[in-house]
């Protein structure tokens, strides 16, 4: 596959780094968020990406579509390309969502004549960058994955039906995610009783292999940076589990953990917490220790 115009739907972390780095692959890079209805955000937008007025505007360019929005807003977002976007065109599909979300999805894409490819993202993008390793699924994955491959990308076609690639990506999420709200409850918890380092001992020992305190560090920074896309992704996941035939309790009570923190955040407890900021540091705000 080839292709000269990469568009980029939703201008978030994600879909920055996948415009800066797949940028040197293509002729022209084109974006579209919602927050470019504000002037000074659309201005923002760096030399080398043009920041398009309307998604009309980018599907009438692009011949390769990367959507990056939110799991709650990636029907919609399909809707509208099954509308407007070119024909010919390969959609891919980044969102955290269900197999029966992608499954819809691509079949408005396949209404406008364009190809869709359902990707799962398998780990945090921000560490790897367009490295992150993706698994695709689609009639075009495995066409799709030779070219993204050749880019530098660590993309592997899992099947050549839309859901699969969803399918892995949701039922793991079940389990990352849900040690993310784990280890925030647990942690709060064992620091009111002042018996962390006691309990983190405890896990130490049972599994060696994980740096306990670093580890909850980076879940509680990533929750509450990232807790509304987090929450929306188990929604996704309980969904995914509910299709089975199965009660998502725990996917469904790790979405509530996760959106809880995404409330505080919006609130503002933790804006003043840096980069270097420890799990305790989070968990004290939790408690209402300052």
């Amino acid at each position: 596959m080839q292709f000269k115009h990469l568009g980029v739907l939703g201008y978030g972390e994600v879909g920055k780094i996948f415009a800066a780095g797949l940028a040197p692959h293509v002729g022209a890079v084109s974006a579209w968020d919602l927050q470019f209805n504000d002037n000074h955000v659309r201005d923002a937008v760096p030399g080398g990406v043009q920041a398009c007025a309307s998604f009309q505007e980018l599907y009438a360019q692009a011949d390769l579509v990367v959507s990056a929005v939110t799991a709650s807003n990636a029907l919609d977002v399909a809707e509208d390309a099954g509308m407007h976007i070119r024909e010919g065109s390969v959609y891919l599909d980044l969102n955290s969502a269900s197999p029966s979300t992608k499954k819809r999805s691509a079949a408005m894409l396949a209404a406008g004549g364009a190809h869709y490819v359902d990707a799962g993202v398998m780990a945090s993008v921000p560490p790897y960058g367009i490295r992150v390793p993706m698994l695709l699924g689609g009639p075009k994955a495995e066409e799709l994955a030779k070219t993204l491959r050749a880019w530098g990308m660590d993309a592997k076609a899992v099947s050549d039906e839309i859901g699969v690639a969803s399918a892995i990506k949701m039922c793991r999420s079940v389990v990352v995610k849900g040690m993310e709200a784990l280890v925030m409850e647990s942690y709060a918890a064992a620091r009111h009783y002042g018996v962390e380092e006691h309990m983190l001992a405890t896990l130490a020992e049972t599994f060696p292999g994980i740096d306990w305190q670093q580890q909850g560090s980076y879940f509680f920074q990533r929750v509450a940076q990232h807790g509304k896309r987090r929450a929306e992704e188990m929604f996704e996941s309980a969904r995914t589990v509910r299709d089975a035939g199965l009660d998502p309790t725990m996917a469904t009570a790790t979405a509530h953990k996760q959106d809880a923190m995404a409330r505080l955040a919006r609130a503002k407890l933790f804006a003043d917490l840096g980069p270097d900021a420890r799990w305790k540091d989070y968990a004290d705000r939790l408690l209402g220790k300052e």
